[in-house]
């Protein structure tokens, strides 16, 4: 048996992008496991640490807001980068004005989860679990994180709390429903080609409880 840890995670917004959408940013209705993973991740990020979402409860109605903002349409180039590093200076940066557009979202507003995950340890790994067991209850207690957490894009930060014996308890929301395909996490078995792999999320009484990574499909 793996220690298995919850954590209450709250926001204005969300946005758990749906990959069939090329251009415009659609959230699914809840969030994705990789979203959970995340979050947890963002807590305690070890190479020797694994995280594996077993359960995703709404506690807040799904309720949603269209926004238009700007973002900007290119990345830094991967030559540029390279001759940065080999001669010690370079060109980085990009000029927003010149690379700015405008784009429409399909986001989610006033979020709230408790997430279930267990932890464990990689393949090979002969360190005590009970290490990082402690490492993570204590980081989470304080609020200690690696990164700031995030519901799905980076500016939309989340609240996030330790959800132990003496929280109160939170009753997910009555709704059931099917949630269609969604993504579980990236598979990467070939880092230079990582693929997707999908679920079929079901929501019953407000609970989604996430299949093993192995039974995803591609």
């Amino acid at each position: 048996m793996f220690p298995r840890f919850c954590l209450e995670v709250t926001g204005p917004f969300a946005c758990f992008t749906r990959p069939e959408m090329k251009v415009e940013r659609v959230s699914y209705d809840v969030m994705t496991p990789s979203a959970a993973r995340s979050i947890f991740e963002s807590i305690l990020w070890k190479p020797q640490v694994r995280w594996r979402v077993q359960r995703i409860e709404v506690l807040k109605p799904i309720r949603w807001i269209n926004l238009r903002r700007n973002e900007v349409s290119a990345v830094v180039s991967t030559r540029n980068v390279q001759q940065a590093m080999a001669t010690g200076s370079g060109t980085l940066g990009l000029y927003i004005e010149d690379e700015r557009q405008q784009r429409a979202g399909y986001f989610l507003r006033d979020v709230a989860y408790r997430i279930h995950a267990d932890l464990s340890l990689a393949a090979g790994c002969n360190e005590p679990l009970v290490k990082y067991t402690e490492m993570f209850t204590r980081r989470a207690s304080k609020g200690q994180c690696v990164n700031q957490p995030y519901l799905g894009c980076r500016e939309f930060a989340a609240d996030v709390r330790l959800v132990t014996g003496d929280t109160p308890p939170a009753k997910p929301i009555a709704d059931t429903r099917d949630l269609g395909w969604m993504l579980h996490d990236m598979d990467f078995s070939h880092p230079a080609d990582p693929q997707p792999r999908f679920f079929r999320a079901q929501m019953t009484e407000g609970v989604i409880e996430v299949p093993p990574f192995e039974e995803a499909v591609g």
